[in-house]
Formats: structure tokens, C-alpha cells, sequence
């Protein structure tokens, strides 16, 4: 296997700022655990592709609820790679839990954004079955891979990202 990437911690400053922005104040104290707790992706076995994604605190959702999950992890990926998310296929089959843009996408130049390439995922409860979905925190939600990907030859693209959704796609239409 080659070794292309590394899974990172936010600073603490980035997460209390992500946090604040989606979920409102929160007293530091409690904010410095819920931080403190955030584990690194990981493979659950050799034979993995996918590495876990662990919750950084509880979510309950009721059929048609989403929630925005700042995730409190980074990752540095060589050039040519990219890190693509999906829900974790147990969630989706039992519960139908699914991520809004159903894939994620985290490019290589996304580390040095100005966010410090802070991961999210949205996640909504697409349930059908009228069920409500509880994940405590440090459970398992999605799983990201890393895949290589090849560039047009006559490609000359030379802007630099800063900014995470939707920022290469204001960038694509002024160069139009």
C-alpha cells in the first residue's frame, strides 16, 4: 500500500470557531472535552479501504433533520489524491441515514485553506421507516477513501484555494 496521507487535529481555536458557527456558544469547559475526545480516522482492519470517522458528540435525528457535523479533523494528502466521504454502509442500510451532498470530496490543496481545511459532514435521517437516529459520541458515521485521479493534458490551472464548499466553483466561474 502506499502511504499518500495524514489525518491531523484542528487547533482548538479553529474547532471553538467552527463550533460557535454551527451549533452557537458553548461553554468552553465543555467545548475543551468534546476536543479533547476527537479521535483520527482510522481503518477498522487490514483489509479495510475505508478509514472511520468518529462523531465528536451525540446526534439524534428525526426523520428529515439534518445536522452539520464539524468533525475537528484535517488531513495532509499528497498531490494527485483526493479523500472522498460516504456514509458508513451499516447506518445507511438500517437507517438510512445519508450525507447531503451523498459524497465528499477533500482535495489536497483543501489543508492549507484558511479554515485549516476543517472537515464537515451534513448528515440527514432519510428514514422512511419513521425511525429516529441516535449516534453516541465516538460512534463510527462515515468513512472516507483515498483515491488517485489523473489531469487532462492540456490543463494550466494555477489558482490557489482558500476556503472550503463551494470555493473552487467561484473560481471556476470567474475564469469562464
Amino acid at each position: 500500500m502506499k502511504k499518500i496521507a495524514m489525518f491531523h487535529k484542528v487547533s482548538f481555536d479553529r474547532y471553538k470557531e467552527d463550533w460557535a458557527d454551527t451549533f452557537g456558544a458553548i461553554d468552553e469547559s465543555i467545548l475543551r472535552e468534546i476536543y479533547d475526545a476527537i479521535r483520527l480516522p482510522r481503518r477498522a482492519t487490514t483489509g479495510s479501504a475505508g478509514y472511520d470517522f468518529f462523531l465528536p458528540m451525540a446526534i439524534s435525528l428525526r426523520p428529515g433533520e439534518s445536522v452539520i457535523v464539524p468533525t475537528g479533523v484535517r488531513v495532509d494528502i499528497e498531490d494527485g489524491w483526493v479523500l472522498q466521504i460516504y456514509p458508513r454502509s451499516g447506518l445507511g442500510f438500517r437507517y438510512r441515514l445519508q450525507m447531503n451532498n451523498t459524497v465528499g470530496i477533500i482535495d489536497s490543496d483543501y489543508f492549507y485553506s484558511d479554515n485549516e481545511g476543517h472537515i464537515f459532514v451534513k448528515l440527514i435521517n432519510d428514514s422512511r421507516e419513521h425511525e429516529i437516529v441516535e449516534l453516541p459520541a465516538g460512534n463510527a458515521f462515515v468513512q472516507g477513501l483515498f483515491v488517485s485521479f489523473g489531469i487532462t493534458t492540456d490543463d494550466e490551472v494555477e489558482a490557489i484555494r482558500n476556503g472550503g464548499i463551494g470555493s473552487t466553483d467561484a473560481r471556476r466561474q470567474e475564469n469562464a
